[in-house]
C-alpha cells in the first residue's frame, strides 16, 4: 500500500464576480454573482512509503489546495485519496496521529508561551506517552540545536529559531509521513542548509515519507528524488529528477578563457559538424552551449583545446531551477494567475470554516 494514492482529485471553488461601478455595487449587495474556480483539476499520483517527493508550480497552480485535502483541511469535490490508508476528511481522530505538517507561513505554536509548553500542549494532543515523548524531544532537541531556546516564547524567537521549533513539534509523535508546505520560506542558506541535512537523515533513519512544495529548487535538488510539477492545477510533469534534465534541460555550458584574441567564426570553423551555440563574452573569453544528450562534451574540448591556448575552463550544469522557469515560460500552459489567486482566498475561507467544524 502506497503512503498517499491519489486518484482523479478535483477541487472546485464558488468565487463571487463583483460587478462594477455604483449600480453594479448596490445589485451585489442584494444579489451576488458567483463562477466556479477549478482549483485541482482531476490528478492522480502516488507515493510509496519512505519517499521524498516535491510537489512544484507557480503561484496558483493548486499545491497548497493539494496539501489542504492531503491533510484533511480540505473536502475535495470529487476523486479518492488515501494517506496511510485514511480518507483524511472522513477518519480525522485516526488519520492526523500518522501525519506532521508543517506550513511555513503559519504556526502550530501558541504564541505567547514558551517553547517547551507549546512541545507538552503537543503531546496531549497527539496522546503521546511520556517515555516516547521524552525519547523523542531529547533527540529532537539535540539534532535542531533547540537547548537554548525551549523556554522563550515563540514571539520572540528569529524566524529560523522558529521554523526548526516548527518542525520538532511536527515530529514529536513520530508521524509517518510529512507535509511540508514551504518549509524554508525566508531563511538564510545556513538554516536552510541544517534543515534539509535534518530531514535527509530523519527520512534514512525512520523511513518517513515526505511530500515537500517549495518555490526554492534547491530545496527540491538537495532533498527530492522526484518531482511533480503542477500548472493551473494539472501535472504536467511527474518523475525523477534526472529525467526531467534530459527531456527538458538544454544540456552544459561551458566557459572558456582564451590567452589569445579569438572570434566566433574561428569557433565555429574548429567545431564545424557539431551541435553547439557559441557565444563571445569578449576577445578573450566565449562560451559554448552543448546540447543534452546530443554532443559529448569531450569532443567538442578535444577540438578547441588541442588547438588554442586556453587559461581556464568552467562546465555549467543548468540546473533544476533555470529548467522549470523555461517551461512555464515556453507557453506550456494557460493559467491565469488571477484565478489562482481567487481560489487560494476561497481556500483560506472555507479551511476556516472546515477547522471551525473539526
Amino acid at each position: 500500500m502506497p503512503a498517499i494514492d491519489v486518484q482523479l482529485l478535483r477541487k472546485d471553488f464558488k468565487v463571487q464576480q463583483n460587478r462594477g461601478g455604483l449600480k453594479g455595487a448596490l445589485q451585489d449587495l442584494f444579489q451576488r454573482q458567483y463562477k466556479e474556480v477549478a482549483a485541482v483539476k482531476d490528478i492522480s499520483f502516488q507515493i510509496p512509503k519512505g519517499e521524498i517527493c516535491g510537489y512544484i508550480g507557480e503561484n496558483g497552480a493548486g499545491k497548497s489546495t493539494t496539501i489542504k485535502m492531503l491533510t484533511g483541511i480540505l473536502v475535495p469535490t470529487s476523486g479518492e485519496i488515501r494517506v496511510n490508508g485514511f480518507v483524511p476528511y472522513k477518519e480525522r481522530e485516526k488519520f492526523v496521529s500518522g501525519i506532521g505538517v508543517v506550513f511555513g507561513q503559519r504556526s502550530q505554536l501558541w504564541w505567547d508561551i514558551g517553547v517547551i509548553e507549546s512541545f507538552q500542549l503537543l503531546k496531549k494532543v497527539y496522546r503521546v506517552s511520556d517515555q516516547d515523548f521524552k525519547v523523542r524531544l531529547d533527540e529532537l532537541v539535540q539534532r535542531l540545536q533547540l537547548e537554548d531556546i525551549l523556554s522563550r516564547p515563540v514571539r520572540k524567537l528569529s524566524l529560523g529559531q522558529r521554523m526548526r521549533c516548527e518542525l520538532a513539534a511536527s515530529l514529536l509523535h513520530n508521524p509517518s509521513i510529512l507535509f511540508l508546505d514551504e518549509p524554508t520560506i525566508g531563511l538564510d542558506i545556513v538554516v536552510k542548509t541544517e534543515i534539509r541535512e535534518f530531514l535527509i537523515s530523519m527520512n534514512q533513519r525512520y523511513g518517513t515519507t515526505i511530500l515537500l512544495t517549495t518555490h526554492d529548487l534547491q530545496d527540491i535538488e538537495a532533498l527530492c528524488s522526484r518531482v511533480i510539477m503542477l500548472d493551473d492545477g494539472r501535472i504536467i510533469y511527474d518523475g525523477g529528477l534526472e529525467e526531467l534534465k534530459a527531456k527538458w534541460g538544454k544540456g552544459k555550458e561551458v566557459f572558456l578563457d582564451f590567452d589569445n584574441p579569438i572570434t566566433l567564426a574561428r569557433l565555429h570553423e574548429l567545431t564545424a559538424g557539431l551541435e553547439t551555440a557559441w557565444e563571445l563574452i569578449d576577445e578573450r573569453r566565449a562560451k559554448v552551449l552543448i546540447p543534452q544528450d546530443r554532443v559529448n562534451i569531450s569532443e567538442v574540448l578535444s577540438r578547441v583545446v588541442g588547438v588554442l591556448s586556453i587559461r581556464d575552463i568552467k562546465i555549467v550544469e543548468i540546473n533544476t531551477e533555470d529548467i522549470v522557469r523555461e517551461i512555464y515560460k515556453s507557453g506550456s500552459s494557460n493559467s491565469s494567475s488571477n484565478t489562482g489567486d481567487n481560489a487560494d482566498i476561497t481556500s483560506e475561507k472555507e479551511e476556516k470554516e472546515t477547522i471551525g467544524h473539526a
